[in-house]
């Protein structure tokens, strides 16, 4: 499809700024800094009871598991039903699963804890919170310094909720499924999430302000999740929906003046009224923050070669931005499982897409696709000082000095300075395991030195 277009703008004699050639740039490990897999927070004052134990709804189908630490993490059976070391259901609320982040300032960052347990039905118990973190790469820890809970206490929320009749009415993971954070400067902050989808708008206490449904060209764009949705009572009668399950807000920029907000799609919507995707390509919406409402504005992100979803999404000056790209896969390629292996030895479905890529939106062609300037491959970064604290579990005669980020979901990437950006895995506790083969996931933070890309124009 691509190549049809770059023909199409070639002969009508415009200039090519989304066609033009990507460059690989090498990125550095100039730090590496981890928060534990099992970091667990106390509910909040004034929650509900039966918030102190989480993840009861994992069981088959997802039945309620009675006894606290009772049945051992898995990866599931598209990576080989290993086990992670980790047991459901939790006592407290787990910290893990960061998806999306934003400088906080004098070394500090907003990270935002993903729904819960990745589904509606599995997430009631899970509440929803955000945290200011400061990692440390001179030591290698990550201190969580504050945790924000979500809230509804006066009924902005338009549909019940999970803890409907209570004074506080904490949002959980079976409410939304939140994925990318921007703070205003006013101190409220928008969130976006992935089961309407929907913009959320809450106070600096995590208590929400508005809901805002998504709109594209005119009309609402919906999830299988979405709220309004009930299954049909004749089983031949299906819901029309364009956005994909897990597929609304991943990523959402605000531009460096605070005016504009760019929700973008993790996922290819399908096309209206199909059960086909409408292209390998995401869609970027733009909305008016002080006017609160969708712009009409929307353009279009070209997914590389071998990605399936983006991870995260922030601006670094006033046209570009970095985009997380990233396949299903999780661990090292060097341990694909072969002929005669079976996991836990090996992994069933290795990482191999896995990157941030610098777009430009000054520059959109005549389909309305960003251009892509370059990228870093995150799973060929360079560590000549030896800064990783950990590598995993890596095949034989694996290079000294070279770092890999194997995890099926990195959904956190921003800049920090004129030279360094800073990258995040969502761990999805307890259930991905990329980094080793029978170990759950930890929350990794890394520096990379990557000037030649954060120059690049």
């Amino acid at each position: 499809m691509r190549r049809f277009l770059f023909a199409t703008v070639a002969a009508i004699g415009l200039a090519l700024p989304a066609a033009a050639q990507e460059t690989r740039f090498e990125a550095r490990l100039a730090g590496h800094a981890l928060l534990p897999a099992a970091t667990f927070t106390p509910p909040p004052e004034g929650a509900p009871p039966g918030f102190d134990i989480s993840g009861r709804f994992n069981g088959a189908e997802n039945a309620r598991i009675a006894q606290p630490e009772s049945v051992m993490g898995n990866t599931g059976a598209a990576y080989g039903n290993r086990d992670t070391g980790i047991r459901l259901p939790f006592r407290g609320q787990p910290v893990q699963g960061f998806s999306g982040i934003k400088p906080a300032g004098n070394g500090a960052y907003w990270v935002l804890t993903d729904n819960g347990f990745g589904a509606r039905a599995n997430s009631p118990d899970a509440m929803l919170m955000f945290h200011r973190i400061r990692p440390d790469f001179a030591t290698g820890q990550v201190t969580v310094e504050q945790t924000i809970f979500l809230s509804d206490p006066n009924s902005v929320v338009p549909f019940r909720i999970t803890t409907e009749g209570s004074r506080e009415r904490f949002l959980t993971g079976a409410d939304f499924d939140p994925e990318s954070i921007q703070p205003l400067a006013d101190g409220t902050f928008y969130i976006g999430e992935e089961f309407g989808p929907f913009l959320i708008h809450v106070d600096a206490q995590g208590r929400v302000l508005r809901v805002v449904e998504t709109r594209l060209d005119g009309q609402p764009i919906r999830s299988p999740d979405h709220p309004a949705f009930s299954v049909p009572a004749s089983p031949t009668t299906g819901v029309a929906f364009r956005a994909r399950r897990s597929g609304g807000y991943e990523g959402m920029a605000m531009t460096p003046n605070g005016q504009r907000l760019w929700g973008l799609l993790e996922q290819p919507l399908f096309a209206a009224g199909t059960d086909r995707s409408e292209g390998n390509f995401l869609r970027l919406i733009e909305f008016d923050v002080a006017r609160g409402e969708w712009t009409g504005r929307n353009l279009r992100f070209q997914l590389a070669e071998g990605a399936t979803a983006i991870g995260d999404f922030n601006f670094i000056d006033d046209n570009r931005a970095l985009i997380i790209e990233r396949d299903n896969g999780q661990g090292d390629p060097g341990l694909e499982c072969r002929e005669g292996q079976r996991p836990p030895a090996c992994f069933v479905m290795p990482a191999r897409v896995k990157r941030v890529t610098l777009v430009d939106f000054s520059q959109v062609d005549a389909d309305g696709f960003v251009r892509k300037i370059g990228y870093i491959d995150l799973m060929a970064m360079q560590d000549p000082d030896n800064r990783a604290r950990l590598r995993g579990d890596l095949p034989q005669g694996a290079p000294a000095g070279r770092f890999t980020f194997p995890f099926f979901t990195i959904e956190n990437v921003a800049m920090v300075d004129a030279d360094h950006i800073i990258v995040g895995n969502d761990n999805n506790l307890p259930f991905s395991a990329g980094r080793h083969l029978t170990r759950a996931d930890d929350n990794e933070l890394i520096l990379l030195r990557v000037p030649e890309l954060l120059r690049a124009r």
